[in-house]
């Protein structure tokens, strides 16, 4: 590709890294989660939310179970501030629960944003100024001692005015572009914030270290916290959070290595809406830890009710693969994955698994809202078998004989090959009525009586190319002596191979089932299934729609 030479790598190495987090293989509980869905979130939106949409995503935060939720920048917008003041005088912030919100390190907007915060009970102001190379030089033409100053300054106005501002409130600091900046740096400007805020045990400060621009591989951004947490100040009282962005498609990365390296908090939205390619998805880091066993603190068990909300407030889309949330990600189309679905499911039944382990499911849909009739099994022209037979199964009660089952998986792949479309349930049910049940053509048994002889004798009474014969045979059963007189009467070349039967319980269980399997001359196979509240009358009804199919060249 051209041009690839005037690029290089912007990210800075620690001094020393000791790599002690990669000899850890997963996370054992929670971080602190911080929702910052109506601030980083919302300014990225074409169209910002209405008062009333942060109010209502704001609820539903809490309903999932987040404690701290950035709310804003009061100083940015009229709607900003309003939103903060309609949530702290309309008493809408739940005791348990922390507003945060976000000011930059200059006077008048620090100043504004305590305005905002008055009465609160308890609320996270969060400083930031930009401290890499490139704002330094290209933005704020600073040194790095001026750089340093600005925060110096902001830190010191914070604990002026909540001095003086009704309300309890707690500080962050952000060195904002983090990965631009060395990080021998930025460790000197949190330590110089850290010095003046002076945390103590009952009331921590919180260092944010943000990769505003990801422009380090995940395992860099790793060692860079590992550094800052093994030297930050008071670190016993510091609260180390991550504020990952996903420029390279690394976030959710970033944030569990981060929190092996040592960090306690992270700040995200629920499903990674950001600036550029957004911030790091919540949803995911926290159904990772639910996948390994790790209760993750939030609740997600309605996703779909969750992701049509954010959808409403926020006009953007849960993209259909997105991991846990998105509408297929359960979804089989493979046939041999709809295979090994069906019979996982079915070896978790019968030996009742205390723990997960079906193939290609990392999760039970049902622990997220989904189901597994809907969501789990989906047929187009890339199904096969087992896929199919499982929906008849689970939806309809039609247990299959297993060469039928086959058969039908690829009569349902060809219908949608030939639409060109995804069926649905109802339709794949349609499908097998359609092609192996009632077929009472070119032949059709009109009447049937039974003798007991030596055997059972069947006189049968045939409508075959619209010729009207009576045909009679025994057999050792009634469905043997219908099979003979067919054979013998019309001269019908096959053998009865498959005959299986059960009750419909899912429909009527007045009603029974039963299914044919027939082979020609050829060796070629030909089913039918008949229905009907006796067993007889439907085992002859899946044998005449056998005989059609096979008549009619539908076999396997």
């Amino acid at each position: 590709m051209k041009n690839y030479q005037k690029y290089t790598r912007l990210y800075h190495l620690p001094p020393v890294s000791g790599f002690e987090w990669t000899k850890k293989d997963y996370i054992d509980k929670a971080p602190v989660w911080c929702s910052v869905d109506l601030r980083d979130g919302n300014q990225a939106l074409i169209v910002p939310m209405s008062l009333q949409e942060k109010i209502d995503f704001f609820k539903m935060l809490v309903k999932i179970g987040f404690k701290e939720i950035e709310i804003g920048f009061p100083a940015a917008s009229e709607t900003e501030y309003q939103f903060a003041r309609a949530l702290i005088e309309q008493d809408l912030i739940p005791d348990d629960v922390t507003i945060q919100v976000l000011t930059q390190a200059r006077e008048h907007i620090i100043r504004k944003t305590f305005e905002a915060l008055k009465g609160a009970r308890k609320a996270v102001v969060h400083l930031y100024n930009s401290t890499s190379v490139e704002q330094r030089e290209q933005v704020f033409h600073k040194s790095r001692e001026e750089i340093l100053q600005i925060a110096v300054d902001g830190a010191l106005m914070l604990k002026e005015l909540a001095k003086e501002t009704e309300g309890n409130f707690l500080f962050e600091y952000s060195p904002e572009s983090f990965h631009g900046t060395e990080v021998e740096y930025a460790l000197e400007v949190c330590n110089a914030v850290i010095a003046i805020w002076q945390p103590t045990a009952e009331k921590k400060v919180i260092i944010n270290i943000p990769a505003t621009v990801e422009t380090a591989m995940p395992h860099i951004y790793a060692s860079q916290i590992e550094y800052m947490c093994s030297h930050l100040n008071s670190r016993e009282n510091i609260i180390v959070s991550l504020h990952p962005h996903n420029d390279r498609g690394c976030g959710v990365a970033d944030a569990e290595l981060g929190v092996l390296a040592g960090a306690d908090r992270i700040e995200g939205t629920l499903f990674g809406n950001g600036e550029r390619t957004g911030n790091v998805d919540i949803v995911t880091l926290a159904m990772n830890l639910f996948s390994y066993g790790v209760d993750p603190k939030l609740d997600f068990t309605d996703m779909p009710y969750i992701c049509q909300n954010y959808e409403e407030f926020t006009g953007m889309r849960v993209y259909e693969r997105n991991p846990y949330s998105g509408a297929l990600v359960f979804a089989a189309f493979s046939g041999s994955h709809q295979d090994a679905i069906a019979k996982g499911m079915q070896w978790k039944n019968d030996y009742q698994t205390p723990h997960w382990k079906v193939p290609y499911l990392p999760i039970d849909p049902q622990d997220v809202g989904r189901n597994y009739d809907a969501d789990v099994i989906r047929i187009n022209s890339q199904s096969g078998k087992g896929g199919v037979g499982y929906i008849l199964e689970q939806k309809y009660g039609l247990y299959l004989p297993a060469k039928m089952r086959e058969a039908m998986g690829y009569t349902a792949k060809n219908v949608s090959d030939k639409a060109h479309k995804e069926l649905s349930h109802d339709e794949i049910f349609k499908v097998f009525k359609d092609k192996y049940e009632d077929i009472t053509s070119p032949l059709n048994i009109t009447e049937c009586h039974f003798k007991q002889n030596d055997g059972i004798e069947a006189t049968v009474t045939v409508n075959y190319n619209n010729d009207i014969k009576i045909c009679r045979a025994c057999g050792n059963g009634r469905l043997d002596a219908v099979s003979n007189a067919l054979r013998d009467g019309i001269g019908m070349d096959y053998t009865l191979i498959t005959y299986q039967e059960h009750a419909l319980e899912k429909s009527s269980k007045s009603k029974a089932i039963a299914y044919v399997g027939i082979e020609d001359g050829n060796n070629h196979v030909a089913w039918g299934a008949g229905v009907n509240p006796d067993i007889i009358k439907a085992s002859i009804q899946a044998l005449v729609t056998a005989i059609n199919n096979m008549l009619e060249g539908v076999s396997e």
